[in-house]
């Protein structure tokens, strides 16, 4: 029987913002590959433009969703584990939790088999940026680190994020490619800067590339989001490294073109879906 890749989303449900789990699961979607949304948040719109609304999931109901979604046997042939943000520590236990059975896993259910051998885990460690800092507390900051980036197979931090992590002094190209390779595990790097434009590093213990672009405009937020879940899209497609990481930041770098051609003040990832598969831009790689 034919199946699709299945992904589990662990992160954010924000109503009228389109970020967190919302964009990973709309990018996802866009390459065919179907998506289950556990929140940790149920926000009506992001922090950025006032009070959100909403609040926290429980760990009690948070636990009784994963344990739906286990009984149904889906656990079994979920292809992607992507982990964002989280409001408590406990909800990052349960994730790796999660995760351990998902590794387990048997690969089929009721007749249907899993679409890759082996599931991939994606940890984006949604923790703060500059010049802000820190926007969980300190606890779930070293939980991420502790329980979620130790079983990741991709790490997709911004800059800050991975000085945080490493505890290095970020002062260069050279020292972010070592910061990422101590990590030791596949890891993209976003929000670097680099002579007046904007970077993307992807860095495995094999190979170091590096795309950069003109900076836009303020763009709208979840850009993060959608460019974790648009180079799993094009790995899961069989690209390289290199050309993920190409064609991943010129599918972001197009949604911000047509949010800011069309005004929209979030990013038109359901209204401009064709340059998910079709960008704008074409972007060239740079050995580091």
């Amino acid at each position: 029987m034919f199946s699709m890749p299945m992904a589990l989303i662990l992160s954010s449900h924000v109503a009228a913002s389109m970020v967190g789990g919302g964009v990973s699961q709309r990018v996802l979607n866009s390459a065919r590959i179907d998506t289950m949304l556990v929140p940790t948040v149920l926000f009506g719109r992001h922090p950025g433009w006032g009070e959100p609304g909403g609040g926290p999931v429980e760990q009690d109901q948070f636990e009784s969703v994963l344990s739906g979604i286990a009984d149904q046997g889906l656990l079994d042939i979920t292809d992607i584990v992507l982990a964002g943000y989280f409001a408590d520590v406990g909800q990052i236990f349960d994730t790796a939790s999660v995760i351990d059975v998902v590794r387990k896993g048997r690969r089929m259910n009721k007749g249907v088999k899993a679409a890759l051998p082996a599931p991939i885990i994606v940890v984006d460690p949604i923790m703060g940026d500059s010049p802000g800092g820190l926007y969980v507390s300190p606890a779930i900051a070293a939980a991420i680190k502790d329980q979620l980036i130790t079983r990741a197979d991709l790490v997709t931090p911004n800059l800050f994020e991975l000085g945080h992590i490493t505890g290095r002094p970020l002062t260069d190209l050279a020292s972010m490619v070592r910061a990422a390779r101590a990590m030791e595990r596949p890891v993209l790097v976003s929000s670097l800067p680099r002579h007046g434009q904007i970077g993307v590093l992807y860095v495995d213990s094999e190979q170091a590339w590096l795309v950069t672009h003109d900076r836009l405009p303020k763009a709208p937020n979840g850009t993060g989001d959608a460019l974790t879940a648009a180079f799993i899209n094009r790995l899961l497609a069989g690209d390289d490294a290199r050309t993920a990481l190409e064609q991943s930041v010129a599918m972001t770098v197009s949604l911000v073109m047509r949010a800011h051609e069309w005004s929209a003040p979030e990013l038109p990832v359901v209204a401009a879906a064709d340059v998910l598969t079709s960008p704008l831009v074409t972007l060239e790689a740079e050995a580091v």
